[in-house]
Formats: structure tokens, C-alpha cells, sequence
């Protein structure tokens, strides 16, 4: 685990890696891990995903300090938490949602999801996850209008996503799979370019803020399932779109360890899991995308798994009950 400094206390907090580094530090990475895939938001789909981002951000900071500030509590905002959590709310969703929304999801998603359950490291799920799936229970609307925007300069394009057309059997081959690695395709703002999620996921890598294990056994699992279990028939399904199109690659690269688990092969069980459920939705499921829904069923799942599969401590040796009395 990530052992983390939070003034004179030391905090264990996801993402978990063995080395002693200030929770400010490794959010900061992760900000800067973030930023290719924002500057390509802004630059397919305009301006407009730059002020839902600082919509997020800035509506994040203040929740977290006016509720801190208000109940008296140590004061965190200065750690970057929050201001990952903005980042991450505001590329789950698509250039076109109204600022109210993105707003109404980050203050429920920093005081109801991370501040209610004791801040960081203590949320049971990740907090821009949940900030999204409120939206999606209560205003689908708010963030279901997709469009494109081609470098050429031309005017937005309503379209559904590429993964959307893929199930339901409609062509999407103008968007070639160039397209998808860049992100030249409509989506949310963080989730198109794959291209640039990579580029801010070997960032992290060098870092070495993330869990490749965790982050591999997701990818591998959804595509496994989404090839051999296609609606075209067995082993014939379309890993390049599955893995370019959609929210995978932003989920499993900046989503997948954000877990309360200490334990790296706990991480990994819960990867395939969130992996099988992202895949079972994607196939089966009413909607194109599972990647929100694989990962927090994961989140809320990761105590009972933590319990069950318990880890090793080497050098001690368990007596039974009997034995003791």
C-alpha cells in the first residue's frame, strides 16, 4: 500500500504502492497524468469542455472546504483530491451537459460520497463514479447528447457513440479505428482519445502511482468476454472497438485502483469483477457502456472480497480456537 503524509499523520489511502509520497504529490501526478487527455477534450470538442471542467474542479474545492470549514475539521482541500475528483467528473460526461448538472454531481459526489464516509481513502466508491451515476438516475437527459467535432473545424455533429452503434448493429464506419485511438469520435470529454489516456497512464507508470495488475486484469477480462461471447457469434468480437470506444481505457487506467483494498491480489479479483459485469452490460445489458457500473459494483463489493481472501502475514502461523484454550 501507498503509505501517504497528511500533515504529521500517516494515512493509508488508494492508490496503493509501497513508497512514502504526500497525498498532495500523487494527486498532482495524477492532475498532470490528466492533462493530454483534457487538452484533447478542448481541442475536439471546444471551449466548452474547459468550463465544465472548471466547473467541476472549483465546485469540488468549495464543497469540500465550505463542509470542512463548517463542521470545524481539518482542512484538505490543499491535498488535490478534489480537485482530481472535478477532473474525472467532467470527463465522464459530454461536452453538451448543462453546468448544473456537473455541478449538482460534484458537490454530491465530494460531500455525500467522500465527506460523509471520513474523506479520502475512506469512500467506498469512487466519488466521480457516483457523482455520474446520479445524473444517469435522475437526469439521463443531462448527459446523453453526444456529438463529434472534426479537426477539419467543422460545426458539432449530434451522434450517438461508436460503442452505442456497435450494439446496436448500426454502421459507424466513419469513424475509422485511427479515429478512435485519437479521439476524433463523440464520447465524453476524458474517454476518446486513447492516445492521450496512454500517454498520461505511462506518466503514472513512471511514477509509479498505479496498479498495472489491477489496470491489466480489467482490460484483459472485458475483452476476453466481449470476444468470445459476441452478438455475431463465438470469438468474433470486435476487440479494437471494444477497447477504443467507450470509457475502458479512462476507467481502467485512472478509475480501476481507486479502491479502500491493501491488498494487490484483492485489487486484482476486483478488476476481473468490475471487468465481467463492464462486459456482461456492454452484451447484454440495456445500455452500450458498463464501465461506471462494473467499477462501483467493484468499489462495494471490495470489503467483502478483502474479507474473504485475507492476506498472508509470513512468519506468523494461525493457531485454532482449541489450541488456545
Amino acid at each position: 500500500m501507498m503509505k501517504l503524509k497528511v500533515g504529521k499523520e500517516l494515512h493509508e489511502v488508494s492508490p496503493h504502492i509501497e513508497i512514502n509520497r504526500s497525498t498532495k504529490v500523487i494527486m498532482q501526478d495524477v492532475v498532470i497524468a490528466m492533462m493530454p487527455a483534457l487538452l484533447g477534450a478542448v481541442f475536439f470538442f471546444g471551449i466548452n469542455s474547459l468550463i465544465l471542467v472548471l466547473t467541476a474542479v472549483t465546485t469540488c474545492v468549495l464543497s469540500e472546504y465550505i463542509w470542512q470549514r463548517s463542521r470545524k475539521e481539518q482542512l484538505t482541500v490543499s491535498d488535490w483530491s478534489a480537485v482530481v475528483t472535478g477532473i474525472l467528473i467532467a470527463f465522464n460526461v459530454p461536452s453538451t451537459t448543462p453546468i448544473w448538472a456537473v455541478m449538482v454531481a460534484s458537490i454530491f459526489a465530494i460531500i455525500i460520497v467522500k465527506q460523509f464516509f471520513g474523506g479520502i481513502g475512506s469512500n467506498f466508491a469512487n466519488p466521480a463514479l457516483m457523482g455520474r451515476a446520479l445524473l444517469i438516475f435522475l437526469w439521463p437527459s443531462s448527459i446523453s447528447n453526444y456529438v463529434t467535432t472534426f479537426t477539419s473545424g467543422t460545426d458539432a455533429i449530434s451522434s450517438a457513440t461508436v460503442l452505442g452503434l456497435y450494439k446496436s448493429g448500426s454502421d459507424f464506419s466513419q469513424f475509422s479505428k485511427w479515429d478512435m485511438f485519437i479521439g476524433n469520435i463523440p464520447g465524453s470529454l476524458g474517454e476518446t482519445s486513447a492516445l492521450l489516456l496512454l500517454i498520461g497512464f505511462a506518466y503514472l507508470c513512471y511514477r509509479r502511482v498505479v496498479n498495472l495488475a489491477a489496470t491489466g486484469a480489467y482490460i484483459s477480462t472485458v475483452l476476453l468476454i466481449t470476444f468470445i461471447f459476441a452478438k455475431d457469434g463465438l470469438f468474433k468480437g470486435d476487440i479494437l472497438t471494444n477497447l477504443l470506444s467507450g470509457g475502458l481505457i479512462l476507467g481502467a487506467c485512472f478509475m480501476m485502483t481507486d479502491y479502500a483494498s491493501v491488498a494487490p491480489r484483492v485489487k486484482v479479483i476486483l478488476a476481473v469483477i468490475a471487468g465481467l459485469i463492464t462486459a456482461g452490460i456492454r452484451l447484454w445489458g440495456m445500455l452500450p457502456e458498463g464501465v461506471s457500473y462494473g467499477i462501483l459494483i467493484a468499489n462495494c463489493l471490495s470489503g467483502l472480497i478483502e474479507a474473504i481472501i485475507r492476506p498472508h502475514i509470513y512468519g506468523v502461523r494461525l493457531k485454532k480456537q482449541k489450541d488456545r484454550t
